[in-house]
């Protein structure tokens, strides 16, 4: 059993004040069976009421408007998370594997992860890779995802800000390089063109001294759940080549990204942006005081000295999208 605390900034700087600000966010960590979510606080500024509620993925979901004047929106979401000890998956399922998933696919409401979704969709440069890649239905299903998992990994170059939060699977399939968010899209396509269920995960990666992930530490990570026969949804990181574990802690579910961004909302006014994200998880062997303020680390005050240089980038003039790329 682990303990997780995570704090993950979020900072949007508007060279011209805005007048308004709608935002909704998923960044409170899911409690099922692998994990519970021990506290949860949000904080806001410019200071605003933040309503709650569940969606039909049983993501919690906060949202909140700002109707005044602002040139900056911070959003800090902490949380305190146990995760429960996770067994080993075999390295294969029975011969009669491929029939049972389709048992459970007829018998179950799973639909919503085998037909195509906005971001993981059969394309013409995803059917290609499914040849090269040989994803078709043989060995058993398990076997084939763990291929599948190392092969994207060794497929794809991870390169940070090389894809945008909207770009299309084809985009990083053509250039053979993205982040999470496009290893875990083209993966969810792949399984679902050989009617295997795949949902999109959205949350954080802890990463230890003796853990050599190539993902971005300071930032959410995203990867995928698959169903298997007797096994149910099992967890699959191929921008790190991993079968999620303990390190792997769970904020929001979906079809895609589309379902679950850490951030999502829009702001009027004419003015230019910039988007800033810092995260932060600590780990511990005993769950923390939760009557206490989290303890600040020394590296985050270096981090929120970031959010203070100039924008860079220029956003359309009116009615924005705001949202964070997963990384």
């Amino acid at each position: 059993m682990n303990f997780y605390s995570i704090r993950h900034l979020t900072r949007y700087r508007y060279s011209q004040p805005v007048s308004e600000s709608i935002m909704q966010t998923r960044m409170h960590p899911r409690s099922d069976s692998q994990q519970h979510c021990l506290a949860f606080s949000l904080s806001v500024s410019p200071r605003c009421r933040v309503f709650t509620y569940r969606d039909h993925f049983g993501n919690n979901v906060h949202h909140f408007d700002i109707p005044g004047e602002h040139g900056q929106l911070v959003i800090v979401a902490e949380s305190v998370v146990e995760q429960q000890s996770i067994p080993d998956i075999p390295a294969f399922l029975s011969p009669d594997a491929w029939q049972a998933l389709d048992a459970m696919v007829r018998s179950g409401d799973y639909w919503e992860m085998i037909l195509p979704s906005q971001f993981a969709t059969e394309t013409a440069a995803l059917l290609d890779l499914a040849k090269r890649l040989e994803v078709v239905r043989r060995d058993d299903p398990l076997q084939l995802v763990q291929e599948l998992n190392q092969r994207l990994f060794e497929y794809f170059e991870y390169v940070p800000r090389s894809t945008r939060v909207d770009s299309p699977i084809d985009e990083a399939i053509t250039n053979r390089r993205g982040v999470c968010q496009d290893f875990a899209h083209t993966m969810i396509a792949l399984l679902r063109h050989v009617r295997i269920p795949a949902r999109y995960v959205s949350g954080y990666l802890y990463r230890g001294r003796e853990d050599h992930d190539r993902s971005t530490p300071d930032a959410s990570h995203a990867w995928i759940d698959v169903l298997m026969p007797h096994l149910g949804w099992v967890g699959f990181d191929p921008t790190n080549n991993l079968v999620a574990h303990q390190r792997h802690i769970r904020a929001a579910i979906g079809r895609d990204y589309a379902d679950v961004p850490p951030t999502h909302g829009i702001y009027r006014g004419k003015t230019s942006s910039e988007l800033y994200v810092a995260v932060h998880v600590d780990a511990r062997e005993t769950a923390p005081a939760l009557d206490r303020k989290m303890a600040i680390p020394e590296d985050w005050s270096v981090l929120v000295e970031r959010a203070q240089q100039p924008p860079e980038t220029h956003a359309p003039p009116i009615d924005l999208q705001q949202m964070q790329q997963q990384q």
